[in-house]
């Protein structure tokens, strides 16, 4: 039963003598003033759920005392019920516009003021389900709210980190993304041969760094008092004043959290990913330029061969045709010797030919290799 205390006003004890007759045996708890002032006196102390306030008191009438309390934000919401010797519409009219809930005409019976009880009784359990609805409606309400601008933060974020392109910015970015949601936070990040930390008091303390190494290893969730550590393969994050207060939004942050580490960590993991990529082209387009450079440098020497070989052909085609026809040598000895230096030459233009590949291939390996930089 949600009725639990009554308040009787009325300046005659005869009548009061009579509602605590009536409701003697049943399970309220019934405090009884003898006039308005006095009852605007202990209201707020007994906290009556229904007052039983009569009209025509001396000093202030009921009428006055109910303005009062509607007019009060503490006692506004207690059910008043009009006690009177009178009940015409114009009484009743005069009750209800100030706030009454109910009216009874005295003399009334056992049964009549019970059976308004009851259903004030009703009333009240059926406003205070209302009220309990309206106020999960309203915590939805805010919930989905304040979720929605909590995905707002995070989604800016994630499009935010996406242009980052160095480690230690991100870190930065981390911590100004926690710090959104008023988040105390400490962040490790361990890269191959090295570890940073981030903390919004500027530097992690050594007890934090020790925490960071000792948890790393063991689990994904840490939660202790109101603080929790997330470990992830390359990240650990500390968050020192989760909301213990308030348990849905203290599980709204925890999975907030555990996204955005594991969103960062991707992050992290394409940024050493694109300076590794990149460190390679660099080691590539060096190899390429030192491969360019020998292909150079033995092309330059093969041209280099060629030339002196001409030159040493030319002065000995000129040498016999100087020298033969003064060494008294038949015909045949003659021919024989011409045929020989043709040979030697015909056999220095294939090595020409040769030469002529090889500066080929090495310019379609050139041209492979620059394809391959471009990729």
């Amino acid at each position: 039963m949600a009725l639990k205390r009554i308040l009787a006003v009325d300046d005659e004890p005869f009548n009061l003598e009579i509602i605590e007759e009536i409701l003697e045996d049943l399970d309220f708890e019934l405090k009884m003033v003898n006039s308005g002032p006095e009852c605007l006196e202990v209201v707020e102390e007994f906290d009556p759920q229904v007052i039983l306030l009569d009209v025509s008191m001396p000093q202030m009438s009921g009428y006055d005392v109910c303005r009062k309390l509607k007019e009060n934000p503490i006692t506004q919401k207690i059910i008043v019920m009009f006690v009177s010797a009178r009940g015409t519409v114009e009484e009743r009219m005069e009750g209800y516009s100030v706030g009454a809930e109910d009216y009874i005409v005295k003399p009334f019976s056992h049964e009549e003021l019970r059976l308004k009880l009851q259903h004030l009784n009703q009333v009240l359990i059926e406003k205070e389900s209302l009220e309990q609805q309206v106020e999960d409606a309203t915590s939805t309400a805010f919930n989905a709210m304040a979720n929605s601008s909590e995905m707002g933060q995070i989604v800016n974020y994630i499009e935010h980190i996406g242009s980052i392109d160095n480690e230690q910015d991100l870190g930065k970015a981390f911590l100004n993304c926690l710090g959104a949601f008023d988040l105390q936070s400490n962040v490790e990040f361990r890269l191959d041969g090295e570890v940073l930390h981030f903390s919004v008091s500027g530097v992690c303390s050594p007890i934090v760094i020790e925490l960071f190494e000792m948890l790393k290893s063991k689990g994904r969730l840490h939660e202790f008092s109101n603080r929790i550590l997330v470990n992830y393969e390359m990240i650990s994050l500390l968050i020192l004043n989760m909301p213990g207060q308030d348990p849905d939004k203290h599980g709204r942050i925890r999975d907030h959290i555990c996204f955005l580490v594991s969103v960062t960590e991707q992050q992290l993991k394409a940024i050493l990913t694109k300076k590794e990529l990149l460190q390679q082209q660099q080691q590539l387009n060096d190899a390429v330029g030192k491969v360019h450079s020998k292909f150079t440098g033995l092309i330059e020497l093969l041209n280099e061969n060629r030339i002196n070989n001409e030159a040493i052909f030319k002065q000995l085609q000129e040498d016999l045709e100087r020298r033969i026809p003064t060494m008294g040598l038949d015909e045949d000895q003659e021919v024989f010797i011409y045929q020989k230096v043709d040979e030697t030459i015909q056999n220095s233009v294939a090595r020409e030919e040769s030469v002529k590949g090889v500066k080929a291939a090495f310019k379609e390996i050139e041209n492979d290799l620059s394809q391959l930089l471009k990729q």
